[in-house]
């Protein structure tokens, strides 16, 4: 079970990134993912260890906290 997923993709379209654009921030920081494996993760049909969660809120630039809390302004 993924619990971030969601907040993933809010927090990728409020910045107007693609999915490819987050997948290549984070293969910078060393975590080999690609678009297809990070569109698993938003639609939480694939887990997140806490190591990814670490690597998302990097590429993100957002503290870790922030994926767990998110909440749409819509």
């Amino acid at each position: 079970m993924n619990i971030i997923g969601k907040n993933v993709r809010l927090i990728r379209e409020k910045k107007g990134w693609t999915q490819e654009q987050l997948a290549a921030k984070c293969n910078l920081n060393d975590w080999e993912i690609s678009r297809s494996t990070l569109a698993k993760i938003e639609s939480n049909v694939r887990g997140v260890t806490d190591i990814e969660v670490s690597y998302l809120a990097v590429a993100l630039d957002i503290k870790i906290e922030t994926l767990f809390l998110y909440h749409s302004k819509t």
